[in-house]
């Protein structure tokens, strides 16, 4: 885990390498992957989205890179301060807070702008941004299963059991997991769920006490304290993982983020990215062999899926059929669909079946 004293001296480095090279009449420049589509590798040995070999150059002999370079060195002088006062701030503040500086070309013009510099920063020290104290809006997502962990709060340590000590919403996830230390548990696997009304489904029914597994809510598009705290629950308590999501082609891409990683996040993949990490349903086999009332496929369904028939992370014997059946039926559905067989259907029968046949259970 890096320490405050660590992050802090990896952005007060990298301020120092501006100073040292004005210091030896050399330009200042910044140096870091080129994030571009076309510079994504898919890594098959660790099966997960990294950078290629392309670089760019944030340099200060031009007007742009100057102004990219100015804005880098206020941020990190920004979160070198919040880390020296154990504070934290989210992006959107961070945003905001660069009209406060006291040079007009240090600003941001928009919260895309900032994102992309902390992402940076991110790339170049080697230090998540959690680790900055910067967060995100709070994403809302929640664990409900038999673990007991110790987290760190502003009151000192507390003990929750994600079942016995919460209430039906469950454990809310911090912003930073590595925060959190396990403690004991009792998980035979663990569902990552990416809707809230099934989530409530399966915890209503008691399926995280049946079958002793901690139900992980993505809540959509998982965010990265999401995505973190299911490869540790994964790689530290040596449980196998399943994704529970709809039958379209963007929740297939939802399981891809938390198994391969995303392009977006591609630096910290070996961080937040879950390889082993196997996809539940819904399956478009499911639509046929259940009969779930459906939508039609859109244009950009289709698109989209087609896109995955050519996607690395897609290419494999499993997924291409299930894809080539969906294009074919032209049908889509979602994991409530499941209910027109009654509101048990899926604790009962679906998911019991599914499990045991994908050796989970």
């Amino acid at each position: 885990m890096t320490t405050e004293s660590d992050a802090r001296d990896e952005l007060i480095d990298l301020a120092a390498d501006f100073y040292d090279q004005f210091a030896d009449g050399e330009i200042p420049e910044m140096t870091l992957p080129t994030r571009t589509k076309s510079n994504i590798e898919y890594d098959t040995e660790s099966g997960v989205w990294t950078y290629g070999d392309r670089t760019s150059t944030r340099s200060a002999n031009s007007v742009r890179g100057a102004r990219k370079l100015l804005k880098a060195a206020y941020t990190i002088e920004f979160l070198a301060e919040q880390l020296d006062e154990d504070r934290s701030s989210t992006l959107r503040e961070l945003y905001y807070l660069s009209e406060s500086w006291d040079n007009d070309e240090a600003q941001f013009s928009s919260q895309d702008e900032s994102n992309d510099l902390v992402e940076d920063l991110e790339i170049v020290t080697g230090v998540t941004r959690e680790d900055f104290h910067m967060r995100p809006e709070e994403s809302g997502a929640t664990l409900m299963g038999p673990l007991l962990i110790r987290e760190q709060t502003r009151r000192g340590e507390r003990e929750i059991h994600c079942q016995e000590d919460v209430g039906a919403g469950g454990y809310q996830i911090p912003n930073n997991p590595d925060m959190i230390e396990f403690l004991d548990d009792d998980i035979d696997f663990a569902l990552a769920v990416e809707t809230g009304g099934m989530r409530d489904r399966l915890v209503e029914n008691g399926f995280d006490e049946e079958y002793n597994c901690l139900v992980i809510h993505l809540k959509g598009q998982p965010a990265r304290a999401t995505r973190r705290i299911t490869k540790r629950v994964h790689d530290e308590l040596d449980v196998p993982i399943a994704v529970f999501a709809d039958g379209d082609p963007w929740s297939y891409r939802i399981y891809g983020s938390v198994a391969y990683g995303s392009i977006k996040s591609a630096h910290l993949s070996k961080y937040l990215a879950t390889p082993e990490a196997q996809f539940v349903g819904i399956q478009p086999e499911d639509i046929v062999e259940y009969d779930l009332p459906s939508d039609p496929l859109s244009d950009s369904d289709v698109n989209a899926l087609e896109s995955e028939l050519e996607d690395p992370r897609f290419q494999t014997d499993y997924w291409e059929e299930q894809i080539e059946l969906q294009l074919d039926i032209g049908k889509k559905s979602e994991q409530q669909s499941l209910a027109s067989r009654g509101l048990d259907f899926v604790t009962d029968t679906y998911l019991p079946e599914r499990l045991d046949a994908m050796g989970v259970l």
